[in-house]
């Protein structure tokens, strides 16, 4: 499937050599957060150039439920920029998408987050539950209130009350297939999935057992998506810590 994916992003040869070009002055300077996209220009000539996208993440990048690719339709383009070049730079591990974005550049990728974030298309229903009430209710609690014991906030802090996220940095996490939501859990925790430091997400995940993990996945997975789907415009209270990439959102004294 890799050949076919390549052969669809055969259009951006030019723009791979150019991006190679900068490839070693771009190795030798300190890692810094990317740069916000909110004056990015969607190219009305995108649509065509991102068939690979589409290949995984459905059309439109509505993806589903169903199986195991996130959608990205509608998600903040700063977000989708931001893990566009961590997987290009390694800070998120999957080979098909590395490869096809390893010699892009940050503008590139970020007119490719762009074009998907400006996609306005409806979410499909949740699946039944898969879990249990007791474990439903267990995800819910730690969603909605976290659990200060542990030094565990609850994920409506970072994510929105409506967990449809917040622009232009925070995804939401309603919508996503439960076998997504397992694994960057998982990834999160064992290093596999890494962000700019201070890196909030690999902190928290690392507090969570994996029955905890199981737990939040599944409640998420069952949940309707209200609204459309559409990030909020701000968080209505400070972020409990500062996290990496998420640039200019208050955070908590203390």
């Amino acid at each position: 499937m890799i050949d076919r994916l390549r052969s669809l992003l055969r259009p951006l040869a030019p723009l791979w050599m150019a991006a190679t070009l900068g490839c070693g002055l771009a190795a030798a300077q300190p890692a810094t957060p990317p740069a916000p996209v909110a004056a990015t220009t969607v190219s009305s000539g995108m649509a065509p150039r991102v068939l690979a996208c589409v290949t995984c993440h459905g059309k439109e990048g509505r993806a589903t439920q169903e199986g195991y690719f996130p959608r990205i339709a509608g998600k903040p383009a700063g977000y989708l920029a931001n893990q566009l070049i961590n997987f290009r730079d390694g800070r998120r591990s999957y080979p098909q998408m590395t490869s096809l974005i390893e010699h892009l550049t940050d503008d590139y990728l970020r007119e490719m987050a762009a074009h998907f974030a400006a996609l306005d298309v409806p979410y499909v229903p949740p699946p039944a539950p898969q879990a249990p009430p007791a474990v439903l209710e267990k995800g819910r609690l730690l969603v909605q209130q976290g659990d200060a014991a542990r030094g565990i906030p609850a994920c409506v802090q970072c994510h929105g009350q409506a967990m449809t996220g917040v622009n232009p940095f925070i995804p939401g996490l309603l919508g996503l297939p439960r076998d997504y939501l397992n694994s960057q859990l998982g990834a999160w925790k064992t290093g596999q999935r890494r962000a700019h430091a201070p890196d909030c997400m690999a902190d928290i995940a690392r507090q969570l057992t994996p029955d905890d993990v199981s737990a939040v996945s599944a409640w998420l997975a069952a949940q309707p998506v209200p609204g459309g789907g559409k990030p909020a415009a701000r968080l209505a209270q400070p972020m409990p810590a500062r996290c990496g990439g998420v640039d200019g959102v208050p955070v908590a004294a203390g």
